[in-house]
């Protein structure tokens, strides 16, 4: 199959997207996975030589420092086709993600993990729930091997926090892992935002949804790109991107503290003109000052990031810049897609 790179053209969220078609496209970004790719690979064929679909896997390296381009121009399957797409630079995985929905033409699209711990195995089954009319087949994750009791409890939270703070149902304990319907990826790719928390994203089409459940395997190869502070701050985008339940909560916090100082104000008031005034109360009045100060400070905090989000949004930039893209024949073509 020959690339042209003329085929893709990514276009403003109002306008149509046009691409080669397919009947399965696999999505899958990858950062820094040389390791990995040989045991993708071998399972993806393995599973792909099974279907009876035309199937395509989009490959979209998110700016990795190692072999990862080379290998993966490189590769020639034989189940399926591939098309690669490189990043100018490490945009991030929701950005790589977005790169990679906008260029899938297939009419069932699977999001895909290149560390093997969601395994490809299950695609069939995803497909057999799609083709009887769910448009969206999520993937929970009913164990989670090779996580630490830490990270497992801190999902187990956070994804109850999300839960009652989200206005947009979505699904605990479900990752990137999911089959989507091409009507559910045209709507997702009108979508002109900047912040993007994909898991929110995924689920706000809505659309008919199914949950299965598997359970995830430890990482095959390598370790996770992913720490602490870049999960913590994932969590509070996820929060900030679909609620703004925190700035109501801010709000009610400030009313109920004003209240709360009034009715104070007014007991120091009568106490002083039944009793005087003797000096007394420093300890209690520096606690009523610490107190009101970290208040006022939470909420500044919690404005700052909305304000922060508004501030990436008005300056319009692309999610994401295309540098390099091949066909399965490891032809690169060089381009400057810049894509919403």
């Amino acid at each position: 199959m020959n690339f042209n790179p003329a085929d893709i053209r990514f276009q403003d969220a109002d306008q149509e997207t046009e691409l080669p078609t397919a009947e399965l496209s696999i999505v899958i970004p990858l950062f820094n996975e040389t390791p990995m790719l040989s045991e993708l690979f071998a399972r993806l064929e393995t599973t792909i030589s099974s279907l009876s679909k035309r199937t395509e896997v989009i490959l979209v390296d998110d700016g990795s420092s190692d072999s990862t381009w080379l290998d993966i121009t490189h590769y020639a399957p034989q189940s399926f086709s591939t098309r690669c797409f490189a990043l100018s630079r490490n945009f991030g995985k929701e950005a790589a993600l977005t790169a990679g929905l906008h260029a899938a033409s297939g009419q069932a699209v699977v999001i895909l993990d290149a560390d093997c711990q969601d395994p490809p195995e299950l695609i069939p089954e995803m497909l057999q729930h799609w083709a009887q009319g769910a448009g969206v087949v999520n993937m929970k994750r009913r164990s989670r091997d090779g996580e630490s009791w830490l990270k497992r409890k801190t999902s187990s939270i956070y994804y109850r926090l999300l839960g009652m703070l989200s206005e947009v149902p979505i699904p605990a304990n479900v990752g990137d892992f999911r089959l989507l319907d091409r009507r559910v990826v045209d709507e997702i790719n009108r979508l002109g935002e900047r912040n993007r928390y994909m898991k929110g994203l995924l689920a706000w089409p809505g659309f008919n949804q199914l949950t299965l459940e598997y359970d995830r395997h430890p990482r095959v190869s390598g370790n996770s790109k992913w720490n602490y502070w870049q999960l913590s701050s994932l969590a509070i985008s996820g929060i900030t991107a679909f609620s703004n339940k925190p700035l109501r909560i801010a709000s009610w916090m400030g009313l109920m503290v004003a209240i709360s100082a009034f009715a104070y104000g007014l007991w120091i008031l009568l106490r002083t003109l039944l009793y005087g005034d003797p000096v007394s109360g420093y300890p209690t009045m520096m606690l009523v000052i610490l107190f009101l100060g970290g208040i006022q400070l939470m909420t500044i905090g919690i404005l700052g990031e909305y304000i922060g989000r508004i501030f990436t949004e008005v300056k319009n930039r692309p999610n994401y810049i295309i540098r390099d893209s091949c066909d399965r024949d490891g032809s690169s073509v060089t381009s400057q897609i810049r894509a919403i």
